[in-house]
């Protein structure tokens, strides 16, 4: 209730009767995007005292402390935007992230992110055992085994990663699932080892180190909490080798299958990198997912700049997805082929 009735019959604000820093405290007990929602919705003092304390970004970075790399929220339509008040900024920003709040709150279910690989640190026989082999979901091709195989060292401490591309440039990823492969190596090629340049990206955050067992099914691994990945490109780093291989006595890793699971925030939010310490701009489209075919495909000149940039790079990524669907991974047959498996300035994420 808003008011309360004293016994003269006077009518109070609960926010004035508490004052502002014990509703404060209060608000901050609110730990769930909705109830802080319904909060807002009593009355206008309420709304306004969650506007102008913005308690709904708080909350976001609560969920997911990677929201503290927007530097600025921005709310896209295809009418150009007008200039705007202090007071509308803090409206803008309220509409922003307590949708945001939701969507990372949301109980959708999880699915596979990965939409393609982008590399490996290093492969040892390509093509035949290339990271694209990881999203191939059968565990035969052409009558043989696929799988990625790491190049041979003779330290079974050294790392290995594989970094991929994920369906949107936003998404909310719960757990890992790696399938290793065991089988003894048949015959050894040359070690023709292809690398991904890992420093074209700035890695937001490190999941602490999950135990493998060397068991060749797949196997899950729960992250901590829900992570936001922005940009859209995960890396999972393998630790330790235990495969020795006997005609050169060096150990190697190599992965079956690899899934991010989790959820993909677009077509609602997009993100604009633009700085290279990582720090970004979050961007909002209402009712984007209700988007028509014809307002992807067909634009109109009054339509904003944003709104044609960000439908642009939506139409891409529903491109990519599409692809991926029909095609799925692609196995090169040419050993010849110079330039497979390297990574172009196209890779680096936006």
């Amino acid at each position: 209730m808003e008011m309360e009735v004293d016994d003269a019959g006077a009518r109070w604000d609960f926010l004035d009767w508490v004052g502002p820093d014990t509703s404060a405290c209060i608000f901050h007990l609110l730990d769930d995007p909705t109830d802080l929602a319904r909060a807002a919705a009593v009355s206008r003092s309420w709304r306004r005292f969650v506007i102008h304390s913005g308690f709904c970004k708080r909350l976001c970075h609560q969920i997911c402390p990677e929201v503290a790399t927007f530097t600025r929220a921005v709310v896209v339509t295809r009418s150009p935007p007008a200039s705007e008040s202090s007071r509308h900024a803090e409206a803008r920003d309220h509409l922003v992230y307590s949708n945001l709040g939701g969507a990372l709150a949301s109980a959708n279910p999880s699915m596979d992110c990965i939409i393609r690989s982008i590399g490996a640190s290093t492969t040892d026989n390509f093509p035949e055992e290339t990271i694209d082999n990881t999203r191939e979901p059968r565990d035969r091709v052409n009558h043989r085994p696929s799988y990625w195989s790491s190049g041979g060292h003779d330290d079974p401490d050294v790392p290995e990663s594989l970094i991929y591309k994920l369906s949107s440039d936003l998404c909310i990823i719960d757990e890992l699932r790696i399938q290793p492969f065991q089988e003894s190596f048949v015959t050894l090629a040359n070690e023709n080892q292809r690398a991904v340049a890992d420093e074209n990206y700035t890695w937001m955050y490190t999941s602490p180190e999950f135990p493998m067992m060397q068991e060749n099914v797949l196997q899950t691994f729960k992250l901590p909490r829900p992570v936001l990945c922005i940009g859209g490109v995960a890396k999972i780093e393998l630790l330790g080798r235990v495969q020795k291989q006997a005609t050169d006595d060096r150990y190697y890793i190599c992965v079956c299958h690899a899934q991010v699971m989790g959820r993909s925030l677009s077509p609602e939010f997009m993100v604009d990198i633009s700085d290279p310490a990582g720090y970004s701009t979050l961007k909002y489209l209402p009712g984007a997912s209700n988007l028509r075919v014809e307002d992807i495909l067909n634009g109109d000149t009054k339509d904003s700049t944003e709104w044609h940039s960000l439908v642009a790079r939506y139409r891409q990524i529903r491109h990519m997805a599409m692809v991926n669907m029909l095609l799925g991974p692609v196995h090169f047959m040419d050993d010849d082929d110079d330039d497979a498996g390297g990574v172009t300035d196209d890779d680096m994420y936006m």
